[in-house]
């Protein structure tokens, strides 16, 4: 029997899912979201609605992995920074050739081994085969974490490596759409909290891009439920 996710709040499920949602989808601030239930008769601290994203955010990357659908052999990596605390950090994200996300990682150091720990982690998810080529920049540490991971065998040898810039404009414009979310939270507070959020947000936009079978809002909603636990 799976536990209440929701046992013991001051509020409805349907509330806390509600103002998750709408956090890790759109452009809004705590602040926001505590304004937009002020004007429905509920009174929810910003901070109130922080701590939910952070409990949830986590479940939901971790209950979609089943949903996704096989994403195709043909790779796109980048990384794109964000700022925690003042300090840039990296997310290491990477598309397939028709946009869908195969994987991400939050990291301190934009390096080698962090490129090899992405490499790993994108391997492992089930949604994911061996891919057939890898377009990246021409940054040299990725360069040189895939020949490694290729030495290694975690990796097939027989994957391309293709550093074309042009090529890599598919990732690039998927990096907007986190960007535009995360640079309306007005920084974030640790790099914990940073990964359970992009958890949350990266989560909801491969749901909105249909990776679950979603084709409208209303099966986002249905979905969201479900991995939370809401029939």
């Amino acid at each position: 029997m799976k536990s209440n996710l929701f046992k013991w709040k001051h509020y409805e499920s349907s509330i806390i899912i509600l103002c998750v949602r709408w956090y890790l989808k759109y452009s809004l601030s705590f602040r926001d979201l505590a304004e937009i239930m002020q004007e429905r008769g509920l009174m929810i601290h910003p901070s109130t609605i922080y701590r939910w994203v952070l409990q949830y955010s986590p479940i939901l990357i971790k209950n979609i992995r089943k949903y996704l659908k096989p994403s195709n052999d043909s790779w796109r990596l980048d990384e794109t920074y964000l700022k925690i605390r003042g300090k840039d950090m990296y997310l290491y994200r990477a598309v397939d050739s028709s946009g869908n996300t195969i994987d991400f990682w939050l990291s301190m150091n934009r390096d080698k081994k962090s490129a090899k720990k992405f490499l790993k982690r994108a391997l492992s998810s089930p949604h994911n085969s061996m891919p057939r080529v890898i377009t990246t920049d021409k940054y040299v540490a990725t360069e040189v974490a895939i020949i490694e991971e290729q030495y290694s065998g975690n990796l097939s040898c027989k994957v391309e490596h293709r550093m074309v810039k042009y090529l890599n404009n598919i990732i690039e414009q998927d990096h907007r759409h986190i960007k535009r979310v995360t640079n309306s939270m007005l920084g974030f507070k640790n790099f914990s909290s940073a990964c359970s959020i992009i958890a949350g947000v990266e989560t909801l936009h491969m749901i909105h891009k249909g990776q679950a079978g979603t084709s409208n809002i209303t099966d986002e909603v249905i979905l969201i439920n479900q991995l939370l636990g809401i029939a």
